[in-house]
């Protein structure tokens, strides 16, 4: 502060100089002046308030830490304040005052002026679940209490209990507080003062890593409102935000090397299986979640491609994915064999990516594979008994068509532009879409454009993305199997999607509310499937549009991976997976 009032004075002394030596003020002077000036008045006001607001906002932090330090050395830290009590935000008389840190912690006390000591200091920690928090409780005799000197910092509580003569302190779950450190005077030395904390939570062993993320996550701490999530796409916007933050912290993948291209370590980008080759080039290439050492590891990465794997080894025609099974389970076999992090949880801390429609299929001839592992999958069927729902990931199917632009053609048309009701052009393979065309195929409506592959006297005056840009509804039926690629594509489109797909789970459903942007709409409906769209009201049907556009960033590939984007949010499934199960 200092430093900043000097140089604005030599400024002003220049300037002075320079105006009496030639009379005149040029427009390079005036400007020096008018900074100078305003340098000097911001100056003076953050000299002035800035020790007002310290002294203010660093004392409730700093009579938290000093409680909960006495569960470290047996003694609680001294602060003398004046009798006015002007460190503390309470009156010096003994009523008691409350008052809020921000978003955190309710702090209450009682100061007695007179005896020149603080009561019944407690601190309520704010959760989500109930706002009823662990207590910070004191009972104490303190006659002296000064305040010697503060830095900002960030610190973590533990688990701490304490029962001693200067006071008892219980504190029953970490979280993390904006504080100032205080340093103490005892027996005239200053001493830093800390809790029992971990600074750096990155640092902790892998299993004490996720016990501790589970438990802040548990307790996370309740959003209103976040620049950086919409948060009616969620679920619990606050719950996905901590978790994601301390993913971000935390977690550590360990990638195995073995395996030989081009089944593994070689990424198919372009294409319906696309999502299982961006996951791979991206995690490949990522230098913050990824170690080179295992023992520093949370998850391990099988890093095979069954897009690759049925390229290789299936004999075409022949209906028999056994050779893609016996090599998948030779594979896992041979790094069980030769490395201990298989066989330490019996692969439950591993997992794989697949989006082909046989990912699934291809784990059948090794019972912990299949079991046990993580498997993020776009054939997401409970019906089939494999893909696990709570443990395994639904992997959203995504249509690469330019792998140099995959996010060519993103966008659509507002909805004053969206003349048609309903549309589906594809294929008519599965149980599903040869009804879907039965019922309202073959212009039996004109609102309700359904075809099997578009004709070419309708794709020359509109293409297929065109037709998906100028719908309201995007039907999303299922074919041989229940992933569609057409749900992220109708996202891609600002086009509600519909989606028609019995036992199939929702992609990233662990984390996201499809009910605001989407329509589930169950097999057996299908007669009624006009009836159900027009019985969505306009305004309702504006909100889920607008969610459509708000959602699809967390649907979007990008050759340097973004926050909140598709990778990390595939990589977030899999991790809240990890510690769902520990």
């Amino acid at each position: 502060m200092a430093t900043l009032l000097r140089l604005a004075a030599a400024y002003l002394i220049a300037a002075g100089r320079r105006i009496r030596r030639d009379g005149v003020i040029s427009g390079w002077r005036r400007k020096i002046v008018v900074i100078a000036f305003l340098t000097a008045a911001m100056t003076s006001l953050l000299a002035r308030s800035l020790p007002m607001f310290r002294s203010s906002a660093s004392a409730r932090p700093s009579s938290t830490v000093a409680t909960a330090n006495s569960a470290i050395d047996g003694s609680l830290p001294k602060f003398s304040p004046s009798r006015d009590s002007s460190l503390l935000p309470y009156s010096s008389n003994s009523s008691a005052e409350a008052s809020v840190l921000p978003s955190t912690v309710l702090l209450t006390a009682n100061f007695d002026g007179a005896e020149r000591k603080i009561n019944d200091l407690r601190a309520d920690f704010l959760h989500l679940s109930t706002f009823e928090a662990p207590k910070v409780g004191v009972k104490s005799s303190v006659s002296g209490w000064r305040n010697s000197s503060s830095t900002g910092s960030r610190m973590d509580f533990e688990e701490v209990t304490s029962d001693n003569q200067m006071g008892e302190v219980n504190i029953s779950t970490r979280s993390e507080i904006q504080f100032d450190v205080v340093k103490s005077s005892d027996d005239g030395r200053q001493v830093p003062t800390y809790i029992n904390y971990k600074s750096h939570v990155g640092s902790l062993p892998p299993d004490e890593a996720l016990i501790y993320a589970r438990k802040e996550i548990k307790n996370s701490l309740l959003i209103f409102a976040d620049p950086d999530l919409y948060a009616p796409l969620f679920l619990n916007v606050s719950v996905f935000k901590r978790s994601y933050e301390l993913m971000e912290k935390i977690l550590k993948v360990y990638i195995y090397r073995d395996g030989q291209r081009p089944i593994f370590h070689t990424p198919e980008l372009k294409g319906i299986y696309a999502s299982e080759g961006w996951f791979m080039k991206l995690i490949e290439q990522n230098r913050h979640f990824i170690v080179k050492d295992p023992g520093q590891a949370h998850l391990f990465y099988l890093p095979y491609s069954a897009r690759r794997m049925e390229l290789a080894l299936y004999v075409p025609d022949s209906h028999d994915m056994k050779p893609l099974s016996r090599f998948l389970r030779d594979y896992v076999n041979q790094i069980s064999s030769k490395y201990p992090f298989w066989n330490r949880t019996r692969g439950s801390d591993h997992f794989l990516v697949a989006c082909h429609d046989w990912g699934p299929y291809t784990t059948n001839m090794h019972a912990e594979l299949r079991k046990n592992t993580i498997k993020a999958l776009c054939n997401a069927d409970t019906s089939e008994g494999i893909f696990q729902s709570g443990r395994d990931v639904s992997l959203p199917e995504t249509t690469i068509r330019t792998p140099r632009r995959p996010l060519r053609q993103v966008g659509g048309r507002p909805i004053s532009q969206r003349s048609i009701l309903a549309f589906f052009a594809g294929n008519m393979h599965g149980r599903v879409r040869p009804i879907l065309l039965e019922h309202w195929g073959n212009n039996k409506d004109e609102e309700m454009r359904i075809y099997g592959p578009l004709p070419s006297r309708i794709s020359k005056k509109m293409s297929y993305v065109e037709h998906m840009k100028s719908s309201k509804f995007c039907i999303c039926p299922m074919g041989f199997e229940v992933n569609s690629p057409r749900i992220v594509e109708a996202i891609y489109y600002e086009c509600v999607p519909v989606i028609i797909a019995d036992n199939f789970v929702l992609p990233l459903e662990d984390v996201l509310d499809w009910s605001a942007f989407s329509v589930v709409v169950a097999e057996k409906d299908i007669p009624k499937l006009k009836d159900i769209l027009l019985g969505i009201p306009l305004g309702q049907y504006v909100k889920m549009q607008e969610c459509v556009k708000r959602v699809q960033r967390h649907f979007l590939w990008h050759a340097r991976p973004v926050k909140y984007d598709l990778f990390h949010m595939i990589l977030h499934s899999i991790w809240s997976s990890l510690l769902n199960h520990i």
